[in-house]
């Protein structure tokens, strides 16, 4: 196996590689806008550390979000090319819940709320429970204002950016900042794990109930352009 992960929904534009066992090179280039340009050279600088090309990966994972609409497009866009590219399963995986696993892998124990930088004024948020085997997602992730979120949730402590732009909201801040490509990775691999056996034509199409999240945006919101109505002028033959 080498899994490759993806994600950019938050600041960090990020790529992981796992090899069945362990996480075994990422790269992150912190940038809130430039994720095309950053995107390509983090996937080879990746592969070039371990000696890796296109061809020897065998699974491609991508964080869905939620995250702003144009940097999102650009993560899972990728993953579908190179997927398709190279002919190996793409999957999507909620990208808040590596920012818990990562939390979880640091040996974070209890409730959390993790909340990512939304723009507007705005975060991201999901509550979870960081169980001794796993983080599992208490709650749907929502877009709202820091300080409309519910009191109990912003009592928690909360990874991800949201305690660092919204101290008085979210004043229980705790790492992770952004997702992390190689958590990511790592959450992939053990759901992997979690599935029942299947023939390689299964893996082709994987059912939201085994783990995975399908490869359909999150992005909780309309996105700052949308095509303008069609004017009773532009209608006239």
């Amino acid at each position: 196996m080498l899994l490759l992960a993806i994600d950019t929904s938050t600041t960090a534009i990020t790529v992981g590689l796992h090899d069945g066992t362990s996480v075994v090179a990422e790269a992150t280039t912190l940038d809130a806008r430039a994720h095309a340009e950053h995107l390509a050279p983090g996937i080879g600088r990746a592969l070039a550390e371990v000696g890796a090309a296109p061809g020897d990966v065998t699974d491609v994972v991508v964080g869905i979000g939620p995250g702003p609409f144009t940097g999102l497009r650009v993560g899972i866009v990728t993953a579908r090319t190179f997927a398709f590219a190279t002919g190996v399963p793409v999957r999507g995986l909620t990208s808040l819940d590596a920012i818990a696993h990562e939390a979880w892998l640091a040996g974070q124990r209890g409730d959390l709320l993790v909340a990512t930088d939304a723009r507007r004024k705005e975060v991201y948020a999901a509550a979870y429970v960081l169980g001794d085997e796993r983080a599992q997602r208490a709650s749907d992730p929502v877009v709202s204002r820091a300080a409309e979120l519910p009191e109990e949730l912003r009592a928690l402590p909360t990874a991800g950016r949201g305690p660092a732009l919204y101290a008085d909201a979210l004043p229980h801040a705790l790492p992770p900042l952004d997702v992390s490509g190689g958590a990511l990775a790592d959450l992939a691999v053990r759901r992997l794990g979690e599935r029942p056996c299947a023939g390689d034509g299964e893996l082709q199409h994987v059912d939201p109930g085994h783990g995975f999240d399908g490869l359909e945006p999150l992005y909780l919101r309309r996105p700052d352009v949308s095509p303008a109505p069609t004017s009773a002028k532009s209608t006239l033959g």
